[in-house]
């Protein structure tokens, strides 16, 4: 059965509200008062039709919207879609009784992600790649994308073949593409175990396809190219499917923004600090101490330090700073902090830091929720939040990063 309704606004995932009997319903696809046909299931609903679109509805950029569950806000105008995220950052802050100036949001390119992790199962005979539709199981293969770089996108053809050896038979096979400045880096995860073992098959495959590195199950099966990542300067190859930030331009944003809170530190502490995103661009005018806990991005951040010229000392500890974060004595010879943590962000060591008499932090997230409950920390331990930069980084998304600079007041 049918019904019609009105959205009231956007939730924190980019689906619409409306307030039926008292009950809240989320529909995905809609805006803020439109009037639209649904049909419900639970708290959840299906969007049958558009009777009343909204001022700010556009037509999706790519034809696999809708189905496609890696994009949430294709419908949404550039000025609406821009306002809502930064408005989900405001509210997040406000929840935790802060108040900032926050600065007009950096805007995502089509096209800049440089950073995809696909899908790829068997079916009907055939082998699909591509994304899961939104909220289940099923793969959608998708022959267009409006967000990954159009080297990505050219790959895909590639890409299949590739899942044509290595897809199990049940089961999903996981590629995690990243673009590097010498070509693809292809990880694939999940591969089933005689085609993962064929090294000159796939090396064979790889070449022909003009891959950077191809990887499997954490194996390097052949390195035509070191698949590097311009930091700066500083040359970084990451380890096979590592984590590195999804957009050049949305790092390129978040680290001006690091660079510029941390000012003229001497000595910085970057934790949480991956393969040296914000630590080798630091080290050009600081001495740097660089915390994590994943061990092959420690090696891959010592790697660029020695080989790039100019730098300053990058000191390397691996450390699991969720159960050892640093402690007050150990943060009193820093002049400034950077962490940037998973989504769970960082509460333990925010509660060091805001102990401690460090001058300067830059918080940096992609949780605007968790970013705001550290943030409060810091404040109750008498920080003052300076800056806040959202940075769009994941487009038609409901993602946020966001940079903020709190220093002693």
């Amino acid at each position: 059965m049918t019904e019609t309704v009105t959205i009231d606004q956007l939730a924190h995932r980019g689906d619409g509200v409306a307030l039926i009997h008292d009950k809240t319903v989320f529909v995905p696809f809609t805006l803020p008062g439109e009037e639209v046909e649904i049909e419900r299931k639970g708290e959840r609903a299906r969007l049958v039709s558009i009777k009343t679109p909204s001022p700010s509805r556009v037509e999706p950029v790519c034809r696999h919207f809708g189905t496609c569950g890696g994009c949430a806000l294709q419908h949404m105008d550039a000025a609406a879609y821009r306002a809502w995220k930064e408005a989900q950052v405001a509210a997040a802050l406000a929840s935790r009784g802060l108040e900032a100036e926050i600065s007009p949001i950096v805007p995502a390119s089509r096209g800049s992600r440089r950073r995809a992790v696909l899908t790829a199962v068997r079916a009907g005979g055939r082998v699909l790649v591509g994304y899961h539709e939104r909220m289940a199981n099923r793969l959608v293969a998708i022959s267009e994308c409006a967000v990954v770089t159009p080297r990505i996108l050219a790959s895909l053809p590639d890409l299949t073949r590739l899942a044509d050896k290595l897809a199990p038979r049940k089961g999903e096979l996981r590629l995690t593409v990243l673009d590097t400045v010498s070509g693809l880096d292809v990880a694939a995860e999940g591969a089933s175990g005689k085609a993962a073992r064929d090294f000159p098959g796939l090396g064979r495959l790889a070449a022909e396809a003009d891959f950077a590195r191809l990887s499997v199950d954490g194996e390097v099966v052949i390195e035509i190219r070191p698949p590097a990542l311009d930091f700066a300067g500083a040359a970084m190859v990451p380890p096979p499917g590592g984590f590195v930030q999804a957009s050049a331009e949305a790092e390129a944003a978040m680290a001006q923004a690091v660079m510029e809170a941390v000012g003229k530190a001497k000595r910085v502490a970057d934790l949480f600090a991956g393969s040296g995103t914000f630590a080798l661009r630091l080290a050009r005018a600081a001495v740097v101490h660089a915390v994590e806990s994943d061990k092959a991005a420690m090696a891959a951040l010592d790697r660029a330090w020695r080989q790039t010229p100019g730098l300053k000392t990058v000191t390397q500890e691996v450390r699991d700073l969720f159960r050892s974060p640093l402690r007050v004595d150990e943060l009193e010879s820093f002049d400034a902090v950077v962490f940037d943590p998973p989504r769970a962000g960082a509460k333990e060591q925010a509660s060091e830091l805001a102990a401690s008499k460090v001058a300067d932090i830059v918080a940096v997230s992609c949780n605007p929720a968790t970013l705001a409950r550290d943030l409060r920390t810091l404040v109750d331990g008498g920080y003052r939040l300076r800056t806040v930069q959202p940075v769009d980084q994941f487009l038609f998304s409901p993602h946020i990063e966001v940079v903020a600079h709190l220093n002693r007041a």
